[in-house]
């Protein structure tokens, strides 16, 4: 069938909006489309390759990052914070998996989100609602709620200064995997903090005895490849840096290594579908509770025709109520097909719940167990959990219940400070990787 760029737009488009001057939204969209690309097309083909591997059985994912990101927070100590948390759930992960870690940033273009209502109601005043700084402005005024073009071009600028400075970091030594006892793990308690004091004095054991035996301190543990990953919901900011490379064949979406289809845009003859089906990356595919056998085959066979190895990453978000009955179905077809995908598990979407005071959060107790479950159920089924995909910030914020300090409802309006879904703190996101180390481990 005939692909693209813009082809989408003969599709219908959920969840997008409506620009009242379509002449200044094709102005941003044509100058984008001239400026230089935030990602190369090798980043992107050497990600599919590390997510072949990891289907295989070769690698283990780690895709993490805020839920939406702020243009306020394009500053140096968030980005750096939520690049050294990465960097340490990666390292736990290798010990405890004894596979390498692909490690995917939700950062650097994740500012759209999808909403379930159009309209937000204060009072008496009913304006449109807040879709993420790349549509709209959080302030709650007619004129901060309208729909902006330009907002695309503030998207792409901090992006491309989020991607420079993790390139920096990363290139400069920050990811240097020799000094783990920098790691705060104070808040571990009892038991559960000397199993995580024993990781971290395993891992720089681990670590000088390479250095040991090689004679030098080897540069693969001062480097590694952070790529980058975000909700390609706003169609007209995907298509601007949609282009063709020389040298290879097809066309790339070059403001991300590794775009992703919610479940809210998942139609199969919807726009969001049709974009994606003509684009060479690595794409992942949200499912949920309510995605059938039907519509996952038909995905699959839209978005992945030619069954090329590292295409499609199924990241399933069932809630822990519900993975048990959901999940097992959803493999058996894949299975049935013949197809090789990566499975991830998105434990945090499923198990957003509201607390009585009106305060979105999610419980720790929840995220671990939806994890657990599904690490068990893909291996009674004969398939593999590749990966984990995870809301998170390296931050001392307030917004999920639990884990080793014992948040409490209480304590969530001390540092609640995401616009959108609540994120694992610096603590939670450290303790979910240990936890899921144990677990691959054989450990309790």
């Amino acid at each position: 069938m005939t692909w693209s760029p813009t082809s989408w737009k003969q599709k219908t488009a959920t969840q997008q909006v409506a620009y009242g001057d379509p002449e200044a939204l094709a102005r941003v969209v044509d100058e984008m489309g001239h400026l230089p690309p935030l990602v190369t097309s090798w980043e992107i083909e050497q990600l599919k390759a590390e997510l072949a591997s990891a289907a295989r059985g070769e690698a283990f994912v780690l895709q993490g990052g805020d839920c939406a990101e702020s243009f306020d927070d394009c500053r140096s100590e968030p980005i750096a914070a939520k690049l050294k948390i990465l960097l340490q759930m990666s390292l736990v992960l290798v010990h405890g998996t004894r596979k390498r870690v692909v490690r995917i940033g939700r950062i650097a273009g994740q500012y759209a989100k999808p909403r379930s209502a159009d309209v937000e109601t204060r009072g008496d005043v009913t304006l449109p609602a807040y879709r993420g700084d790349i549509i709209n402005r959080d302030a709650f005024t007619a004129e901060d709620r309208e729909p902006d073009p330009v907002l695309m071009l503030r998207a792409y600028e901090r992006a491309g200064l989020t991607l420079n400075f993790i390139r920096a970091l990363t290139d400069g030594g920050f990811a240097d995997l020799h000094h783990p006892e920098y790691w705060d793990v104070s808040f571990a308690q009892g038991a559960a903090r000397a199993r995580y004091e024993e990781i971290v004095r395993s891992i720089r054991e681990s670590l000088h005895f390479v250095s040991a035996i090689t004679g030098v301190e080897s540069e693969v543990l001062r480097r590694v490849d952070v790529y980058t990953s975000h909700e390609a919901l706003a169609l007209p900011y995907e298509q601007a840096q949609t282009r063709q490379v020389p040298r290879r064949a097809g066309w790339y979406n070059l403001s991300t290594h590794f775009p992703w289809i919610g479940m809210r845009t998942a139609q199969l003859e919807g726009a969001h579908v049709e974009f994606h089906r003509g684009i060479n990356n690595p794409l992942g595919i949200k499912i949920g509770a309510g995605m059938s056998t039907e519509w996952l085959i038909g995905l699959l066979d839209a978005l992945d025709p030619d069954r090329s190895p590292g295409r499609i990453t199924l990241i399933h978000r069932m809630g822990a109520k519900n993975v048990q009955d959901k999940l097992p179905p959803l493999v058996e077809a894949v299975r049935s097909t013949g197809r090789t995908v990566l499975w991830m598990c998105d434990p945090m979407h499923g198990n957003t719940e509201t607390t009585p005071g009106g305060i979105k959060t999610r419980r720790f107790d929840n995220i671990v167990d939806e994890l657990e479950q599904s690490f068990s159920l893909h291996t009674q089924l004969g398939s593999r959990l590749g990966g984990v995909h995870v809301e998170l910030t390296g931050e001392d914020v307030t917004e999920c219940i639990g884990g080793s300090r014992g948040l409490a409802e209480i304590d969530l309006e001390r540092a609640y400070k995401s616009r959108v879904d609540p994120r694992l703190n610096y603590e939670q996101a450290l303790e979910v990787a240990m936890r899921i180390a144990g677990h691959l481990r054989g450990s309790t």
